[in-house]
């Protein structure tokens, strides 16, 4: 099927995925420093920004979105592209990485690494998030998006720093995550998701930001018996759509997952 993507850069070429509720825009903080050095490919995810729904006779499952990106990639000629995700897009990335679909995954705030409790919780608020934008009347939005207090109290569970959201990019935001068809069968698919795989010979990236408030950080201890070569990183001062917070340590951070040189063993603690 056909997926909306935006394309722009030269160099080893990087697949951007963004989280549930959300589109492609979510990198656009970060896309002109990337693409200094990577070619920057950034999806829509079926049902999500301005891509199609899935046909009737597909489900939004995990295997769907790894089956829709391996035709993506076949169709633009990557072969085993670097990927980087935030949230769901994270969790993608990490069961790409698993099949040997791309040379390289870097997961922000990945969803799946979860215990049943923590997925209950995180879950639970990514709704009531999505009923809060549902049911506010569009001018109390558009008035809260004018203030930095505003948008604290409208996005301050995703963005550590929301005060440096432009206010048009959260209504933009906001009406992207309700009018997401794909929104709530990918939630529905969630419930059912720990991600427990092993992951082969991939170099894999991992990384939190500090002021996350809706998805808790797994302990280190956890995430090295699911991927022992993992690298772990702490973003200071982002949240769970750590993009707008820090542009430049989340480039970084991408450009250096996606580093051929990257040594297998290098490792931080999350905690």
């Amino acid at each position: 099927m056909e997926l909306a993507y935006n394309r722009c850069g030269a160099g080893p070429p990087l697949v951007l995925l963004h989280g549930a509720g959300h589109r492609r825009q979510a990198w656009l903080p970060v896309e002109e420093r990337l693409a200094k050095h990577r070619e920057v490919f950034s999806v829509d995810f079926p049902g999500f920004g301005e891509s199609p729904p899935l046909p009737d006779h597909l489900s939004y499952e995990l295997d769907t979105a790894v089956i829709v990106l391996k035709e993506f990639f076949s169709d633009l000629g990557l072969d085993r592209p670097h990927v980087a995700g935030n949230s769901m897009g994270g969790l993608v990335s990490l069961v790409l990485a698993q099949q040997g679909m791309v040379s390289s995954a870097t997961a922000l705030s990945p969803a799946g690494l979860w215990s049943p409790m923590g997925r209950r919780v995180s879950l639970c608020m990514i709704r009531s998030i999505h009923r809060t934008a549902r049911w506010m009347p569009p001018k109390l939005a558009h008035r809260l998006s004018r203030s930095a207090a505003g948008r604290t109290l409208m996005c301050g569970l995703l963005f550590g720093r929301p005060d440096l959201l432009e206010p048009q990019v959260l209504l933009d935001d906001m009406q992207a995550m309700i009018g997401g068809v794909g929104f709530s069968p990918s939630l529905a698919a969630g419930d059912k998701i720990i991600f427990a795989g092993q992951v082969p010979d991939v170099p894999v990236t991992i990384a939190w930001g500090s002021r996350d408030w809706l998805m808790r950080r797994p302990r280190g201890e956890s995430v090295i018996r699911l991927i022992p070569h993992v690298r772990l990183l702490r973003l200071p001062g982002c949240g769970h759509v750590p993009m707008n917070d820090n542009p430049e340590l989340v480039a970084h951070v991408l450009l250096t997952g996606s580093d051929h040189e990257q040594p297998h063993q290098r490792v931080s603690s999350t905690r």
